[in-house]
C-alpha cells in the first residue's frame, strides 16, 4: 500500500487547488484593469424561472473542494495505519489465495480488489461496502479469518476503520445543514446595522417580520455560527459512527479553511463584504447600486473578501503542513484550537477595515468594538488556554 502510495506524487486536490487560485487571480486582475464584475447571474434556468448565483457556486464548490481535501487527509491516515499494523507479505498475498466461490471473487476483482491487502483495508472500512449479501460476507469472514497472519481483531474493528474517507461523505449533511442553520441564527442575534433598511434593527425585529428570519438575500450568514453550527453535526455524526469528535474536527478545519478561501469569492461577484475607502492598486470597484448610502461618492474600496480569503488561505497552508510533517509532535486538539485562533486573529485584523459591523452593546451602552471582535478574542483565548493545558498535562504525564 505505501509503495503505490509514494507514485502517485501530488495529489489531484493540488492541482485544483491551484487551477482555481489562477482562474481567480485572472478574474480579479480582469476587474482591476477594467472596474467590471462579472453578472452574479452565473445561469438561468427558463423551465423553471430559477437563476444560479456565482455566489452559491463559489460556497458549495468549497464545502465540497474542502470536504474532498479532508477525506484524502482521512485516506492518509488510514493507510498509515494499516500499513503500520498489516505486514507487506500479508498485503501482498493474492485474491486467489482465498477459496471463494468464483462469484464472489467476480465481484471482488470488479471493484479492483486483487491482494488481501486490498481486501482487509476495504474490509476495515466497513464489510458492507464491498457489494456482496449477508451470506458472501459470512463465507468471505471464514476464508479471512483462516488465513495466517491475519489479526481476527481487524475482522472484527480495524484500527484504520476510524479513518474511513467514506466518513466525510457519511456526516457532511449533517456539518453543512447545522452549519447553515447556526449561521443564520448568529446573524440574526447580530444584525448589522444596514439591516435598518428593511425594518431590522435587533433580534427582536425578527419576530414582527418571521419571512426574514429565512430570508438569505436581506442579510446573510455569519462565520462564528456557521463554525458552531458545523462541528455540533460533526459532533453528532461521529458519536453515531463511534469515531474521533476531536481527532476528526482537526481534520475538518483544514477543509473548512480551504472552503472559505474559495468561499469568499462569492462576495465578490455580490459585491459585499468590501471594506473602508481605498485608492491601493488592488481595491476593488462596487457599483453605485451595491454601495452603502454613507459611502455613495466613493467607487474603490478595500476588498476584504480577499484579504479574508488569502488570510484563510495562509491558514490551510500551516494547517496541512503541520498535520503532514509534524504530526508526531502534535496533540489531538491542536489543529482545531490553531484554526480557531487563525479565524479569530484575522477576523480582528479585518474589523479595521470593514464596513457595516455591528458594535458591541452591553445594559445600553455602546462600546466602541464590533461584536466580531469580542466574539474572536473570547474564541482566541479559550482555544489557546485549552492548548496550554492539555500540553502542561502531558508534560506532568
Amino acid at each position: 500500500m505505501s509503495s503505490e502510495k509514494g507514485r502517485r506524487g501530488l495529489d489531484l486536490y493540488w492541482y485544483i487547488i491551484l487551477g482555481t487560485l489562477l482562474i481567480a487571480t485572472a478574474v480579479y486582475i480582469y476587474h482591476l484593469l477594467t472596474t467590471v464584475t462579472p453578472n452574479r447571474v452565473f445561469l438561468h434556468i427558463p423551465v423553471l424561472e430559477l437563476d444560479v448565483y456565482w455566489y452559491a457556486i463559489a460556497i458549495v464548490g468549497g464545502i465540497l473542494l474542502g470536504a474532498y481535501v479532508v477525506s484524502k487527509l482521512a485516506e492518509e491516515k488510514a493507510l498509515a495505519i494499516f500499513d503500520d499494523v498489516v505486514p507487506e507479505k500479508v498485503q501482498q498475498r493474492p485474491l486467489t489465495n482465498l477459496s471463494l466461490p468464483n462469484e464472489i471473487t467476480e465481484t471482488l476483482q470488479k471493484q479492483k480488489i486483487d491482494t488481501l491487502g486490498d481486501l482487509l483495508l476495504r474490509w476495515g472500512y466497513s464489510p458492507r461496502n464491498l457489494g456482496l449479501n449477508a451470506d458472501g460476507i459470512v463465507k468471505l469472514r471464514g476464508q479471512l479469518s483462516a488465513q495466517s497472519g491475519v489479526n481476527k481483531a481487524w475482522l472484527e474493528d480495524a484500527p484504520w476503520r476510524i479513518w474511513n474517507p467514506d466518513h466525510v461523505w457519511g456526516g457532511i449533511a449533517w456539518v453543512v445543514i447545522l452549519g447553515i442553520i447556526g449561521a443564520r441564527l448568529y446573524h440574526i442575534l447580530t444584525p448589522s446595522p444596514s439591516m435598518a433598511a428593511v425594518g431590522i434593527e435587533s433580534p427582536l425585529d425578527y419576530l414582527q417580520n418571521p419571512y426574514q428570519l429565512i430570508n438569505l438575500r436581506n442579510g446573510g450568514l455569519g462565520i462564528y455560527g456557521a463554525i458552531a453550527g458545523g462541528l455540533l453535526g460533526l459532533f453528532i455524526y461521529t458519536r453515531t459512527a463511534k469515531i474521533p469528535f476531536v481527532a476528526w474536527a482537526d481534520l475538518a478545519v483544514i477543509g473548512m479553511a480551504l472552503g472559505q478561501v474559495f468561499g469568499r469569492w462569492g462576495n465578490f461577484f455580490n459585491q459585499e463584504l468590501y471594506g473602508k475607502p481605498s485608492n491601493l492598486p488592488w481595491a476593488v470597484n462596487i457599483d453605485l447600486i451595491h454601495r452603502l448610502p454613507d459611502y455613495a461618492e466613493f467607487s474603490r474600496f478595500h476588498p476584504a473578501f480577499l484579504y479574508e480569503s488569502l488570510w484563510n488561505l495562509f491558514a490551510f497552508f500551516v494547517l496541512i503542513i503541520l498535520l503532514k510533517r509534524y504530526s508526531d509532535k502534535l496533540l489531538t486538539g491542536d489543529l482545531l484550537a490553531l484554526y480557531l485562533i487563525f479565524y479569530a486573529v484575522g477576523r480582528i485584523l479585518l474589523e479595521f477595515v470593514r464596513l457595516d459591523s455591528r458594535l458591541l452593546n452591553l445594559g445600553g451602552l455602546s462600546l466602541n468594538m464590533a461584536v466580531a471582535t469580542f466574539v474572536s478574542l473570547i474564541v482566541a483565548l479559550l482555544a489557546a488556554g485549552w492548548r496550554v493545558y492539555a500540553h502542561k498535562r502531558v508534560r506532568k504525564d
